[in-house]
């Protein structure tokens, strides 16, 4: 569908030569006389662009920006104007304009600014989409839980998400600590900014300075070029600490003096440079302790501990165990395309039963394994590894724990599909429903043989 473009001049020629440009280029082109004509067609019709003269009888084109600004500030203005009144263009792009072009004009010049307008017009709407796909991915009723103690933490991260207070967000790993933090940020003040995740524990801690503060060009060997760090990135926004008990004490007075001087120094540097960032800290490590136990020092433990959020574990809501078996089973059945009606009765009984080692991820890796192997309309407990009576059900004589048991059954079987197909990766990485760099990983993290036996030539 063709933008729609207001030209609005009360010359003539200057009015019909631009209208004539622009459709000619495809454009659906609509012409008013002056400002008061242009403004009554605002009124009638949503228009993307609106081309402007300055000086206009009946209505001046700073008045008319004014008022189109009131009724539909998506509408884009670009302004003509003379030399002479270039002040007025200025003025006019304080109230609102986007950009203006010089009389007489030139032709090329006006559609370059055109498409450059709308292009970036697209662009803003296409992130205003996205962030409000975003707002509703990581929305509160997109977090599963209808138990009291989910239900208090559901009030907390409400109440939380309204303020730029830090958060310590507390639990065991897989309780999705990282997907309350992105509901914090997306429902609350700072939706519109960036959400940036720092894993402490997965950074090496002869870089993390660097990448938290950045650093400047020559600071250390490597350091070719200025870099900003994250919190630089996530300025005005909001910096998810996860694995912060992992930070290391002489680091922990750095994030220290960042919270409390909203600044940093970047690495190599002397000048602080002013910064903006609410933080929200995740850890599955009791921080109380670890502060008594002189691993975590105590005055950044306030700073961070404003409000804590402490998730639940499994095993405290057993009763959200079927809504979390359904929504992982409907995610998946939907991802891949499955026919799968939902899960039964007795294999519900049987997740229910188990002590879950691994907690909520645990849990959906179990369901989308199930969803892959389900052969019927229902998922039963025979689509799980194995089954037995009561608390056994998820471990072997030898007492080997669930994960165990899982890698096992991956391991045996993505080396089964692989002899079947003569070790094509592409093929089995096709059967498995997975990507060949998904394939080569497992492969790698499994130590599952890539060949046959014997056979010392490569194989792709």
């Amino acid at each position: 569908m063709a933008n729609k473009i207001l030209v609005v001049d009360d010359e003539q020629i200057i009015r019909e030569s631009i209208s004539f440009v622009l459709r000619d280029e495809g454009y659906d082109v609509v012409e008013a006389v002056n400002g008061s004509d242009a403004f009554q067609k605002a009124l009638d019709s949503n228009f993307d662009l609106i081309i402007t003269d300055i000086e206009m009888p009946m209505m001046k084109g700073i008045e008319l920006i004014e008022k189109v600004g009131q009724i539909n500030p998506q509408t884009i203005v670009l302004i003509i104007t003379a030399y002479g009144s270039l002040e007025t263009a200025i003025a006019a792009l304080r109230l609102g304009a986007s950009d203006y072009i010089l009389k007489p004009v030139e032709f090329d010049e006006l559609l370059i600014k055109i498409n450059r307008l709308l292009d970036y017009k697209q662009l803003a709407l296409e992130n205003q989409i996205l962030r409000r796909e975003l707002q509703r991915e990581y929305s509160f009723n997109n977090i599963v839980g209808k138990s009291e103690a989910m239900q208090s933490v559901f009030d907390m991260i409400k109440h939380v998400s309204q303020t730029n207070s830090n958060v310590l967000i507390t639990g065991k790993s897989g309780t999705g600590k990282e997907l309350v933090s992105r509901s914090i940020h997306f429902n609350g003040l700072r939706s519109n900014k960036p959400f940036v995740v720092v894993n402490c524990g997965a950074i090496p801690e002869t870089l993390i300075e660097s990448e938290l503060f950045g650093h400047k060009k020559g600071a250390f060997t490597g350091a070719y070029k200025d870099k900003d760090g994250y919190f630089k990135t996530a300025d005005g926004g909001t910096l998810f600490l996860d694995e912060i008990s992992e930070m290391s004490l002489t680091l922990q007075v750095r994030l220290l003096r960042a919270i409390e001087q909203q600044e940093i120094i970047p690495v190599g540097s002397t000048i602080p440079i002013p910064i903006n960032v609410r933080i929200i800290a995740a850890t599955n490590k009791d921080l109380a302790a670890e502060v008594e136990s002189g691993k975590f020092r105590s005055d950044l433990y306030y700073r961070l501990n404003v409000v804590e959020i402490i998730l639940p574990s499994l095993s405290e809501r057993v009763d959200d165990i079927p809504l979390l078996v359904d929504h992982f089973t409907d995610k998946y059945r939907k991802e891949m395309g499955r026919n799968i009606k939902g899960v039964d009765s007795s294999a519900i009984r049987y997740l229910m039963n188990h002590q879950w080692k691994g907690e909520v991820r645990e849990l959906e890796n179990l369901i989308e394994r199930a969803v892959i192997f389900c052969k019927g309309d229902f998922i039963t407990k025979n689509d799980f590894p194995f089954q037995s009576d009561g608390e056994e059900e998820f471990s072997t004589k030898e007492g080997r724990t669930l994960s165990d048991v899982l890698r096992n059954f991956e391991k045996d079987y993505i080396h089964k599909i692989l002899t079947q197909n003569e070790f094509d990766k592409e093929k089995t990485s096709q059967i498995l429903g997975f990507s060949s760099a998904t394939l080569y990983r497992r492969i790698k993290d499994l130590s599952i043989p890539d060949k046959p036996e014997g056979d010392n030539t490569s194989h792709n």
